[in-house]
C-alpha cells in the first residue's frame, strides 16, 4: 500500500494522556510474543483448512487428509505444529485419534478472523 500526504500527521504532537492510558494497557512482551506466534501460525492456509474443518466436526487424521486431499504425514505434521501453539486437541479411542479445536477460545477468533475477511470481499 502506497503511502500519502494523508495517512501521516502533519505535525507533531503527541497526546501524553493517551498514551500514557494506553501503555498501562500494553500487555507483556512475553503475551506479545505469543499471540504473534499464534496469528503466524494461523498464516498458513493447510492450518486454515484444518481449523476450518475442526470448528465443524471432530476429524481424525484420515479424514482431514481425505478432506484436504493430502498425504495423512502431511497433515500430521501440520496438526503436531497446531497442537504445540495449544490450537487443537486430540483424544484416544482405541488405535484412533480425534481432533478438535482447543477451546472455544480458537472457534471465536478463527469466526472473526473469518468474518473480518468475508465481510471486505
Amino acid at each position: 500500500m502506497k503511502r500519502t500526504k494523508n495517512d501521516v500527521c502533519e505535525v507533531s504532537f503527541i497526546d501524553s494522556k493517551k498514551v500514557a492510558a494506553v501503555k498501562k494497557k500494553l500487555k507483556p512482551e512475553r503475551t506479545v510474543q505469543g499471540l504473534a506466534e499464534t496469528f503466524k501460525v494461523l498464516g498458513d492456509p493447510t492450518r486454515v483448512k484444518i481449523i476450518f474443518a475442526l470448528s465443524q466436526q471432530e476429524l481424525c487424521v484420515c479424514d482431514l487428509a481425505s478432506l484436504l486431499e493430502a498425504s495423512k504425514s502431511a497433515v500430521s505434521h501440520q496438526l503436531r505444529v497446531l497442537r504445540n501453539m495449544k490450537l487443537v486437541k486430540y483424544r484416544k479411542d482405541g488405535k484412533m485419534a480425534f481432533y478438535s479445536l482447543d477451546d472455544d477460545h480458537i472457534k471465536n477468533l478463527f469466526d472473526e478472523g473469518l468474518r473480518h475477511v468475508e465481510e471486505s470481499e
